[in-house]
Protein backbone atom coordinates (compact mmCIF):
# COMPACT_ATOMS: atom_id res chain seq x y z
CA UNK A 1 0.00 0.00 0.00
CA UNK A 2 1.25 3.29 -0.76
CA UNK A 3 1.69 5.59 1.60
CA UNK A 4 3.22 9.42 2.31
CA UNK A 5 4.16 10.11 5.30
CA UNK A 6 3.32 13.20 6.68
CA UNK A 7 5.84 15.75 7.65
CA UNK A 8 5.36 15.48 11.34
CA UNK A 9 5.59 11.54 11.30
CA UNK A 10 8.09 11.52 8.34
CA UNK A 11 11.74 10.81 10.61
CA UNK A 12 9.77 9.49 13.62
CA UNK A 13 10.04 6.17 15.10
CA UNK A 14 6.34 5.56 15.00
CA UNK A 15 5.79 6.67 10.99
CA UNK A 16 8.71 4.60 10.07
CA UNK A 17 7.23 1.76 11.71
CA UNK A 18 3.86 2.36 10.57
CA UNK A 19 5.44 3.06 7.08
CA UNK A 20 6.85 -0.24 6.58
CA UNK A 21 3.72 -2.30 8.01
CA UNK A 22 1.64 -0.36 5.84
CA UNK A 23 3.63 -0.97 2.47
CA UNK A 24 2.88 -4.56 3.06
CA UNK A 25 -1.12 -4.13 3.09
CA UNK A 26 -2.28 -5.41 -0.54
CA UNK A 27 -5.95 -4.27 0.40
CA UNK A 28 -6.90 -7.58 -0.68
CA UNK A 29 -9.64 -7.90 2.28
CA UNK A 30 -8.75 -11.26 3.53
CA UNK A 31 -8.85 -9.95 7.05
CA UNK A 32 -12.34 -9.19 6.89
CA UNK A 33 -13.48 -12.34 6.56
CA UNK A 34 -12.43 -13.92 10.15
CA UNK A 35 -12.64 -10.00 12.10
CA UNK A 36 -15.28 -10.35 14.54
CA UNK A 37 -16.25 -7.19 14.54
CA UNK A 38 -16.87 -6.75 10.86
CA UNK A 39 -18.91 -10.28 10.90
CA UNK A 40 -21.55 -8.35 13.67
CA UNK A 41 -21.51 -4.69 12.31
CA UNK A 42 -20.70 -5.37 8.88
CA UNK A 43 -18.75 -2.16 8.11
CA UNK A 44 -15.80 -1.46 6.70
CA UNK A 45 -14.51 0.80 8.88
CA UNK A 46 -14.81 -1.85 11.71
CA UNK A 47 -13.04 -4.60 10.17
CA UNK A 48 -9.09 -4.78 9.64
CA UNK A 49 -8.61 -3.02 5.93
CA UNK A 50 -11.14 -0.19 7.05
CA UNK A 51 -8.99 0.57 10.23
CA UNK A 52 -5.73 0.42 8.45
CA UNK A 53 -6.83 3.03 5.48
CA UNK A 54 -7.96 5.14 8.87
CA UNK A 55 -4.73 4.65 10.51
CA UNK A 56 -2.62 5.35 6.64
CA UNK A 57 -5.12 8.89 6.43
CA UNK A 58 -3.68 10.16 9.74
CA UNK A 59 -0.06 9.21 9.06
CA UNK A 60 -0.63 11.47 6.25
CA UNK A 61 -2.08 14.22 7.58
CA UNK A 62 -5.89 14.28 7.88
CA UNK A 63 -7.08 15.26 11.27
CA UNK A 64 -8.68 12.24 12.93
CA UNK A 65 -12.06 12.55 14.77
CA UNK A 66 -13.81 10.96 17.41
CA UNK A 67 -15.36 8.39 14.77
CA UNK A 68 -12.17 7.46 13.78
CA UNK A 69 -11.11 6.66 17.77
CA UNK A 70 -14.32 4.63 18.31
CA UNK A 71 -13.49 2.29 14.68
CA UNK A 72 -9.69 1.80 16.80
CA UNK A 73 -11.34 1.34 20.25
CA UNK A 74 -14.06 -1.47 18.56
CA UNK A 75 -11.14 -3.75 17.27
CA UNK A 76 -10.75 -6.81 19.96
CA UNK A 77 -6.76 -6.63 19.04
CA UNK A 78 -7.79 -10.35 18.34
CA UNK A 79 -5.24 -10.58 15.83
CA UNK A 80 -7.17 -13.35 13.78
CA UNK A 81 -6.66 -11.30 10.75
CA UNK A 82 -2.57 -11.62 11.27
CA UNK A 83 -3.11 -15.35 10.96
CA UNK A 84 -5.55 -14.76 7.82
CA UNK A 85 -3.08 -12.45 5.93
CA UNK A 86 -0.96 -13.71 2.59
CA UNK A 87 1.16 -10.88 3.12
CA UNK A 88 2.31 -10.60 6.76
CA UNK A 89 1.10 -7.39 7.91
CA UNK A 90 1.35 -6.69 11.47
CA UNK A 91 -2.15 -5.24 12.33
CA UNK A 92 -1.25 -5.49 15.77
CA UNK A 93 1.87 -3.69 16.44
CA UNK A 94 0.21 -1.16 13.46
CA UNK A 95 -2.79 -0.54 15.84
CA UNK A 96 -1.49 0.44 18.66
CA UNK A 97 0.51 3.04 16.70
CA UNK A 98 -2.59 4.41 15.76
CA UNK A 99 -4.24 4.65 18.91
CA UNK A 100 -1.60 6.17 20.19
CA UNK A 101 -1.54 9.01 17.42
CA UNK A 102 -5.13 9.39 17.52
CA UNK A 103 -5.88 9.45 21.27
CA UNK A 104 -2.86 12.67 20.89
CA UNK A 105 -5.21 14.33 18.89
CA UNK A 106 -8.65 13.28 19.78
CA UNK A 107 -9.69 13.96 23.51
CA UNK A 108 -11.93 11.90 25.31
CA UNK A 109 -15.27 12.39 27.36
CA UNK A 110 -14.60 12.74 30.84
CA UNK A 111 -16.37 10.07 32.26
CA UNK A 112 -14.88 7.43 29.84
CA UNK A 113 -11.19 8.56 30.53
CA UNK A 114 -12.61 8.19 34.17
CA UNK A 115 -13.35 4.31 33.36
CA UNK A 116 -9.90 3.66 30.95
CA UNK A 117 -8.38 5.35 34.08
CA UNK A 118 -10.05 3.26 37.12
CA UNK A 119 -9.06 0.10 34.77
CA UNK A 120 -5.31 0.92 34.09
CA UNK A 121 -4.32 1.61 37.57
CA UNK A 122 -6.60 -0.54 39.32
CA UNK A 123 -6.31 -3.91 37.84
CA UNK A 124 -2.11 -3.85 38.34
CA UNK A 125 -2.54 -2.25 41.63
CA UNK A 126 -1.80 -4.07 45.20
CA UNK A 127 -5.53 -3.03 45.94
CA UNK A 128 -6.92 -5.36 43.65
CA UNK A 129 -7.13 -8.02 45.75
CA UNK A 130 -8.40 -6.97 48.79
CA UNK A 131 -10.84 -5.15 46.53
CA UNK A 132 -12.09 -8.95 44.50
CA UNK A 133 -12.02 -10.73 48.27
CA UNK A 134 -14.73 -8.01 49.05
CA UNK A 135 -16.42 -8.06 46.03
CA UNK A 136 -16.27 -11.72 46.30
CA UNK A 137 -17.79 -11.60 49.91
CA UNK A 138 -21.09 -9.63 48.97
CA UNK A 139 -21.34 -11.48 45.55
CA UNK A 140 -24.86 -12.39 46.12
CA UNK A 141 -25.36 -8.68 46.62
CA UNK A 142 -24.09 -7.28 43.51
CA UNK A 143 -25.89 -6.25 40.49
CA UNK A 144 -25.91 -8.77 37.71
CA UNK A 145 -23.29 -7.08 35.74
CA UNK A 146 -20.87 -6.58 38.46
CA UNK A 147 -21.53 -10.12 39.54
CA UNK A 148 -19.90 -11.44 35.73
CA UNK A 149 -16.84 -9.80 36.62
CA UNK A 150 -16.42 -11.34 39.97
CA UNK A 151 -16.28 -15.30 40.12
CA UNK A 152 -17.11 -17.15 43.13
CA UNK A 153 -14.07 -17.56 45.81
CA UNK A 154 -11.80 -20.36 44.76
CA UNK A 155 -9.50 -22.09 46.76
CA UNK A 156 -5.56 -22.55 45.88
CA UNK A 157 -4.85 -25.45 47.08
CA UNK A 158 -1.26 -26.40 48.68
CA UNK A 159 1.70 -25.13 46.53
CA UNK A 160 3.88 -27.97 46.62
CA UNK A 161 7.45 -28.12 48.86
CA UNK A 162 9.79 -29.79 47.51
CA UNK A 163 12.81 -28.80 45.38
CA UNK A 164 14.08 -29.89 42.08
CA UNK A 165 17.25 -29.46 39.98
CA UNK A 166 15.20 -28.34 37.44
CA UNK A 167 13.39 -24.54 37.48
CA UNK A 168 11.36 -22.51 35.27
CA UNK A 169 10.34 -18.67 36.36
CA UNK A 170 6.54 -18.20 36.12
CA UNK A 171 4.86 -14.65 36.14
CA UNK A 172 1.80 -14.75 38.92
CA UNK A 173 0.61 -12.04 36.98
CA UNK A 174 -2.03 -9.14 38.35
CA UNK A 175 -5.30 -10.33 38.21
CA UNK A 176 -5.11 -13.83 38.18
CA UNK A 177 -3.98 -14.58 41.85
CA UNK A 178 -6.98 -12.54 43.46
CA UNK A 179 -9.74 -14.24 40.96
CA UNK A 180 -8.43 -17.46 40.29
CA UNK A 181 -5.67 -18.09 42.48
CA UNK A 182 -5.78 -22.29 41.50
CA UNK A 183 -4.58 -21.71 38.17
CA UNK A 184 -0.69 -20.78 39.71
CA UNK A 185 -1.04 -23.11 42.27
CA UNK A 186 -2.37 -26.21 39.82
CA UNK A 187 0.64 -25.11 37.25
CA UNK A 188 3.05 -25.42 39.97
CA UNK A 189 1.56 -29.23 41.31
CA UNK A 190 1.78 -30.14 37.74
CA UNK A 191 4.68 -28.66 36.79
CA UNK A 192 6.34 -30.67 40.28
CA UNK A 193 5.19 -34.12 39.24
CA UNK A 194 7.17 -33.63 35.96
CA UNK A 195 10.51 -32.91 38.41
CA UNK A 196 10.37 -29.28 37.72
CA UNK A 197 10.28 -26.20 40.53
CA UNK A 198 7.95 -23.16 39.82
CA UNK A 199 10.34 -20.29 40.95
CA UNK A 200 8.75 -17.18 41.67
CA UNK A 201 10.20 -13.35 41.24
CA UNK A 202 8.75 -11.20 44.34
CA UNK A 203 8.85 -8.05 42.49
CA UNK A 204 7.43 -9.51 39.02
CA UNK A 205 4.03 -8.09 38.82
CA UNK A 206 1.44 -7.26 36.01
CA UNK A 207 3.00 -7.86 32.37
CA UNK A 208 2.32 -4.20 31.22
CA UNK A 209 -0.41 -5.35 28.83
CA UNK A 210 -3.21 -3.67 30.56
CA UNK A 211 -1.43 0.12 30.49
CA UNK A 212 -0.01 -0.62 27.37
CA UNK A 213 -3.39 -1.28 25.22
CA UNK A 214 -5.05 1.10 27.11
CA UNK A 215 -2.74 3.77 25.81
CA UNK A 216 -0.77 4.40 28.82
CA UNK A 217 2.09 2.74 26.71
CA UNK A 218 5.06 4.40 28.78
CA UNK A 219 3.04 2.84 32.42
CA UNK A 220 3.19 -0.40 30.49
CA UNK A 221 6.60 -0.44 29.43
CA UNK A 222 7.99 0.64 32.79
CA UNK A 223 5.97 -2.32 34.16
CA UNK A 224 7.75 -4.91 31.29
CA UNK A 225 11.47 -2.85 32.81
CA UNK A 226 9.92 -3.83 36.09
CA UNK A 227 9.80 -7.65 35.18
CA UNK A 228 13.18 -7.71 33.48
CA UNK A 229 14.61 -6.32 36.72
CA UNK A 230 13.05 -8.98 38.71
CA UNK A 231 14.11 -11.92 36.86
CA UNK A 232 17.39 -10.50 35.31
CA UNK A 233 19.42 -12.10 38.28
CA UNK A 234 17.93 -15.66 37.74
CA UNK A 235 18.33 -15.45 34.26
CA UNK A 236 22.13 -14.12 34.35
CA UNK A 237 22.87 -16.91 36.87
CA UNK A 238 21.89 -19.50 33.83
CA UNK A 239 22.80 -22.80 34.54
CA UNK A 240 24.09 -22.44 38.05
CA UNK A 241 20.92 -22.06 39.07
CA UNK A 242 18.80 -23.72 36.73
CA UNK A 243 16.21 -21.73 35.83
CA UNK A 244 15.82 -22.86 32.31
CA UNK A 245 12.32 -20.84 31.42
CA UNK A 246 9.83 -18.20 32.10
CA UNK A 247 6.54 -20.14 31.96
CA UNK A 248 3.33 -18.21 31.08
CA UNK A 249 -0.05 -19.81 32.43
CA UNK A 250 -2.24 -16.90 30.83
CA UNK A 251 -1.66 -16.56 27.05
CA UNK A 252 -2.43 -12.63 27.24
CA UNK A 253 0.07 -12.15 29.42
CA UNK A 254 2.50 -14.86 27.57
CA UNK A 255 1.95 -12.82 24.04
CA UNK A 256 2.99 -9.33 25.46
CA UNK A 257 6.17 -11.27 26.97
CA UNK A 258 7.20 -12.73 24.15
CA UNK A 259 7.13 -9.52 22.46
CA UNK A 260 8.79 -7.61 25.08
CA UNK A 261 12.25 -7.18 22.99
CA UNK A 262 10.35 -5.77 20.26
CA UNK A 263 8.61 -3.51 22.14
CA UNK A 264 11.50 -2.09 24.06
CA UNK A 265 14.32 -2.48 21.38
CA UNK A 266 14.56 1.24 21.25
CA UNK A 267 15.61 1.64 25.30
CA UNK A 268 19.45 1.31 24.78
CA UNK A 269 19.07 -0.13 28.54
CA UNK A 270 17.11 -2.80 28.22
CA UNK A 271 16.69 -4.12 24.71
CA UNK A 272 19.15 -7.04 24.77
CA UNK A 273 17.92 -8.13 28.07
CA UNK A 274 14.22 -8.02 26.58
CA UNK A 275 15.17 -9.65 23.92
CA UNK A 276 16.66 -12.07 25.94
CA UNK A 277 13.71 -12.32 27.91
CA UNK A 278 11.23 -12.77 25.38
CA UNK A 279 13.64 -15.63 24.17
CA UNK A 280 13.26 -17.24 27.43
CA UNK A 281 9.43 -17.47 27.70
CA UNK A 282 7.33 -19.83 27.29
CA UNK A 283 3.48 -20.81 26.98
CA UNK A 284 2.49 -23.74 29.37
CA UNK A 285 1.19 -25.40 26.61
CA UNK A 286 4.56 -25.43 24.77
CA UNK A 287 5.70 -27.80 27.52
CA UNK A 288 3.41 -29.99 26.89
CA UNK A 289 4.85 -32.58 24.77
CA UNK A 290 7.63 -33.04 27.60
CA UNK A 291 4.66 -33.31 30.11
CA UNK A 292 2.89 -35.67 28.45
CA UNK A 293 6.18 -38.06 28.40
CA UNK A 294 6.71 -37.50 32.08
CA UNK A 295 2.72 -37.59 33.42
CA UNK A 296 1.60 -40.37 31.25
CA UNK A 297 1.67 -42.86 33.87
CA UNK A 298 0.55 -40.92 36.35
CA UNK A 299 -2.63 -39.25 35.02
CA UNK A 300 -5.85 -40.74 35.69
CA UNK A 301 -8.23 -38.92 33.24
CA UNK A 302 -11.59 -37.92 33.34
CA UNK A 303 -14.00 -39.43 31.14
CA UNK A 304 -16.22 -36.42 31.66
CA UNK A 305 -16.58 -34.49 27.74
CA UNK A 306 -14.69 -31.21 27.46
CA UNK A 307 -14.35 -28.41 24.74
CA UNK A 308 -11.02 -26.48 24.34
CA UNK A 309 -12.06 -22.79 23.56
CA UNK A 310 -8.04 -21.49 22.39
CA UNK A 311 -7.53 -17.86 23.33
CA UNK A 312 -6.61 -15.18 20.47
CA UNK A 313 -3.51 -14.49 22.56
CA UNK A 314 -2.51 -18.18 21.95
CA UNK A 315 -3.53 -18.94 18.40
CA UNK A 316 -3.44 -16.00 16.91
CA UNK A 317 -0.74 -13.54 18.86
CA UNK A 318 1.35 -16.59 20.16
CA UNK A 319 0.65 -18.71 16.62
CA UNK A 320 0.32 -21.68 18.84
CA UNK A 321 -2.10 -24.14 18.11
CA UNK A 322 -3.31 -27.75 18.51
CA UNK A 323 -1.01 -28.53 21.16
CA UNK A 324 -3.59 -28.34 24.30
CA UNK A 325 -6.33 -30.92 22.56
CA UNK A 326 -3.59 -32.83 21.24
CA UNK A 327 -1.33 -33.67 24.30
CA UNK A 328 -4.21 -33.67 26.84
CA UNK A 329 -6.19 -36.44 24.25
CA UNK A 330 -3.06 -38.08 24.46
CA UNK A 331 -3.17 -38.44 28.51
CA UNK A 332 -6.58 -39.89 27.59
CA UNK A 333 -8.85 -36.72 27.92
CA UNK A 334 -12.08 -36.61 26.07
CA UNK A 335 -11.29 -33.12 24.87
CA UNK A 336 -12.02 -31.53 21.26
CA UNK A 337 -12.43 -27.88 19.98
CA UNK A 338 -15.85 -26.16 18.08
CA UNK A 339 -16.65 -27.62 14.98
CA UNK A 340 -17.67 -23.95 14.04
CA UNK A 341 -15.89 -20.45 14.53
CA UNK A 342 -13.36 -22.30 17.20
CA UNK A 343 -10.94 -19.12 15.50
CA UNK A 344 -12.98 -16.70 16.67
CA UNK A 345 -12.49 -13.71 19.86
CA UNK A 346 -14.63 -15.10 22.48
CA UNK A 347 -14.96 -10.78 22.99
CA UNK A 348 -13.00 -10.78 26.76
CA UNK A 349 -10.11 -8.96 24.87
CA UNK A 350 -9.03 -8.01 28.33
CA UNK A 351 -10.55 -4.63 29.08
CA UNK A 352 -12.83 -5.14 25.86
CA UNK A 353 -15.45 -6.58 27.95
CA UNK A 354 -15.91 -3.55 30.11
CA UNK A 355 -15.29 -0.80 27.22
CA UNK A 356 -17.54 -2.43 24.96
CA UNK A 357 -20.02 -4.62 26.69
CA UNK A 358 -22.28 -5.02 23.72
CA UNK A 359 -20.18 -6.16 21.17
CA UNK A 360 -18.58 -8.27 23.98
CA UNK A 361 -21.09 -10.42 25.04
CA UNK A 362 -22.33 -10.91 21.54
CA UNK A 363 -19.82 -12.65 20.72
CA UNK A 364 -19.49 -14.49 24.24
CA UNK A 365 -22.83 -16.00 23.29
CA UNK A 366 -22.03 -16.54 19.63
CA UNK A 367 -19.19 -18.63 21.36
CA UNK A 368 -20.79 -20.46 24.27
CA UNK A 369 -23.10 -21.45 21.29
CA UNK A 370 -20.65 -23.40 19.53
CA UNK A 371 -18.81 -24.41 22.30
CA UNK A 372 -22.12 -25.75 23.93
CA UNK A 373 -22.87 -27.62 20.67
CA UNK A 374 -20.40 -30.43 21.54
CA UNK A 375 -22.35 -31.12 24.59
CA UNK A 376 -19.17 -30.58 27.00
CA UNK A 377 -19.94 -30.94 30.61
CA UNK A 378 -16.69 -29.10 31.19
CA UNK A 379 -15.33 -25.88 29.03
CA UNK A 380 -11.73 -25.24 29.12
CA UNK A 381 -9.13 -22.13 27.78
CA UNK A 382 -6.12 -21.18 28.75
CA UNK A 383 -6.14 -17.17 29.69
CA UNK A 384 -7.97 -16.09 33.15
CA UNK A 385 -9.83 -13.15 30.83
CA UNK A 386 -11.55 -15.53 28.16
CA UNK A 387 -12.52 -17.94 31.32
CA UNK A 388 -14.13 -15.38 33.61
CA UNK A 389 -15.76 -13.56 30.99
CA UNK A 390 -17.28 -17.21 29.17
CA UNK A 391 -18.25 -18.48 32.66
CA UNK A 392 -20.33 -15.32 33.11
CA UNK A 393 -22.55 -16.75 30.57
CA UNK A 394 -22.85 -20.40 31.35
CA UNK A 395 -23.66 -22.90 33.69
CA UNK A 396 -21.44 -25.13 32.35
CA UNK A 397 -18.31 -25.00 34.77
CA UNK A 398 -15.02 -23.26 32.70
CA UNK A 399 -11.48 -23.93 33.99
CA UNK A 400 -7.89 -23.49 33.00
CA UNK A 401 -6.71 -26.79 30.95
CA UNK A 402 -4.19 -26.85 33.42
CA UNK A 403 -6.52 -26.90 36.99
CA UNK A 404 -8.26 -30.37 34.92
CA UNK A 405 -4.59 -32.30 33.99
CA UNK A 406 -3.71 -31.56 37.80
CA UNK A 407 -6.73 -32.74 39.21
CA UNK A 408 -6.29 -35.93 36.91
CA UNK A 409 -2.74 -36.52 39.19
CA UNK A 410 -4.75 -36.79 42.20
CA UNK A 411 -5.19 -33.22 43.34
CA UNK A 412 -8.85 -32.80 44.71
CA UNK A 413 -8.11 -29.42 45.28
CA UNK A 414 -8.73 -28.42 41.86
Amino acid sequence: MQTNLAPEFKNTVDGREAEAILRKCVHCGFCTATCPTYQLLGDELDGPRGRIYLIKQVLEGETPTRKTQLHLDRCLTCRNCETTCPSGVQYGHLVDIGRKLVDERVPRPAGENAVRWALKEGLPSPLFAPAMKLGQAVRGLLPAALQAKVPARQPAGVWPARSHARKMLMLEGCVQPAMMPNINAATARVLDAAGIETVVAAKAGCCGAVKFHLNDQAGGKAEMRRNIDAWWPYVEAGANSGVEAIVMNASGCGVTVKEYGYLLKGDPAYASKAARISELTRDLSELLPELTESLRAKVTAATRPMVFHPPCTLQHGQQLRGGVEKYLGELGFDIQVAANEAHLCCGSAGTYSVLNPTIAYELRDRKLGNLQATQPEVIVSANIGCITHLQSGTATPVRHWVEVLDQALGNPGS
